[in-house]
């Protein structure tokens, strides 16, 4: 690798930062039960903590995606402790998240109820997100929709997207400068029958529709089996209508599961329909990169260090894609030179590259091992494992 590649890796890496989920550190389960770790956060002052040791590790995760209801049960009043957390561990409060779904209110949606004063109930908590977004400098407002049926006949679908429609519209207006309101999309669960917003074209109109301040997000999990969800990308790229992702990934529905356990090709090819547009657009693509991953197996710390060197590599290697000619092979329909360019790009081993650039920024040149070493995990598990023996397994 020469040195004018080496470089643009290591700019690229410079400006490459992946918001960690305060919720991937706490227990959490599948629908069936909990599985309880004994270093698992409790406090949203642990969450940040520990979101401290994945930052400190990979230099990459500078924010920390806060839950409302979960993280700040008392909504605005909770400002000061957080804001405390924020100078305490140097990490500062990332996109706010939205609790519409938890309520017994929300048994049958939240701004998609068929009952107006439940609609304005999920609207009002909104917009207090909002407010505690402003608060804490925090530019994304990131609600994600459990709304929908699981019976034929059972609900209005055309009134629903009315009601939609309204909601955001609303909320958009709230929305001060530079703030964005970003609507992710998912097929399916807990809504089975048909779910309010299900695909990236649903999430697409309903954001134009709300206003310029909203955009759609893209879980990398929300979606069928075999989507090119890179032609999803391209489209809203293409629009300027992609606000950011959820990294995960899926072997059957949104299992989340680590960045690139099942299919890495597939991540980098998202990296390199985002690198390709920055270099055909000369610009740099607004988009925020945020993990949403609740790790039930694997120890909650390493698995984010582990995704996020995963998505590291895999960007490095969308970088060194020589874009001029693909573009010309493209243009020639030259169909193997052309797979051939993006395969080569993807097969290097960008991981000594990595290392060095860790080196210079006096980073760990092996984060998983950097974490191990340091007896952190050892001294939180001691300190959180009565705690959590007292957490409930059951959902029941």
């Amino acid at each position: 690798m020469n040195d004018k590649a080496v470089e643009a890796v290591w700019k690229a890496l410079d400006k490459f930062n992946i918001e960690l989920p305060s919720w991937g550190f706490a227990n959490t389960g599948t629908r069936f039960g909990k599985f309880i770790q004994a270093s698992a956060a409790t406090t949203i002052e642990e969450k940040f903590s520990d979101a401290a040791q994945v930052h400190a590790a990979t230099g990459a995760c500078p924010t920390l995606a806060l839950h409302v209801r979960w993280d700040l049960p008392k909504g605005l009043k909770d400002l000061p402790e957080v804001e405390k957390l924020v100078k305490r561990f140097a990490i500062r409060a990332g996109s706010i998240n939205p609790n519409i779904f938890q309520n017994q209110e929300y048994k049958y949606g939240s701004i998609g109820n068929p009952d107006p004063a439940i609609r304005q109930m999920a609207i009002r908590h909104i917009l207090e997100c909002v407010a505690i977004s402003d608060a804490l400098g925090s530019r994304d407002i990131s609600p994600w929709f459990a709304d929908g049926s699981n019976y034929p006949g059972t609900q209005n679908i055309r009134k629903r997207i009315g009601y939609f429609g309204e909601g955001l519209r609303e909320i958009h207006t709230a929305l001060k400068p530079g703030q964005r309101l970003l609507l992710e999309y998912k097929p399916f669960e807990p809504a089975f029958y048909h779910t309010d917003i299900a695909d990236w074209g649903m999430a697409f109109l309903l954001a134009k529709g709300a206003g310029p301040q909203a955009f759609v997000l893209v879980d990398t999990g929300h979606h069928y089996q075999a989507q090119n969800i890179e032609q999803i990308v391209a489209w809203l790229l293409h629009h300027k209508m992609i606000g950011g992702f959820h990294f995960n990934d899926r072997r059957y529905a949104d299992d989340d599961l680590t960045l690139g356990s099942i299919d890495p090709y597939q991540v980098f090819r998202i990296f390199h329909e985002i690198k390709m547009f920055e270099w055909e657009s000369q610009t740099t693509a607004d988009i925020a990169y945020m993990v949403d991953q609740s790790h039930n197996l694997k120890g909650k710390i390493e698995a984010m260090i582990q995704t996020v060197c995963t998505a590291q590599e895999l960007y490095a290697r969308a970088v060194l894609v020589d874009h001029g000619r693909l573009a010309k092979l493209q243009q020639d329909c030259s169909l193997v030179d052309a797979e051939e360019t993006l395969r080569g790009a993807f097969w290097l081993d960008v991981r000594p590259v990595v290392r060095e650039w860790r080196k210079s920024r006096s980073l760990p040149e092996d984060p998983m091992l950097a974490f191990r070493s340091s007896g952190y995990l050892e001294r939180v598990t001691r300190e959180r494992s009565e705690r959590n023996r007292g957490t409930s397994s059951s959902y029941a």
